[in-house]
């Protein structure tokens, strides 16, 4: 079992090993999109990079992130992830909603 621990929320949740963060955030009504992800989402396909979380602890119990990820996140630093792309398999603690660095 792995936990997940959403810092801003102050809000730890357990999950099975390999449960998708995004997912397991959405049944646990953390609200991990901005108004225009909201709006705009592409329902966790990694299309549209609006699910952006900051790992803030346990970057090496997520699975690696994947080609789109590595795409979409280029200009973001190594420990944010999409959560619709990143599968859980030990313990994390979270950022939702992390400020865009310019």
């Amino acid at each position: 079992m792995a936990t997940i621990k959403f810092i801003k929320e102050d809000v730890e949740i357990t999950a099975t090993d390999g449960a998708n963060l995004r997912q397991k955030a959405i049944d646990n009504r953390i609200d991990i999109y901005t108004l225009t992800g909201k709006m705009m989402n592409c329902g966790g396909y990694g299309q549209c990079a609006l699910c952006v979380v900051e790992i803030a602890e346990g970057l090496g119990n997520l699975s690696p992130r994947t080609a789109v990820e590595e795409k979409r996140l280029k200009k973001r630093p190594h420990n944010c992830r999409l959560a619709c792309q990143t599968l859980v398999n030990g313990p994390v603690s979270v950022v939702t909603k992390p400020k865009k660095n310019r």
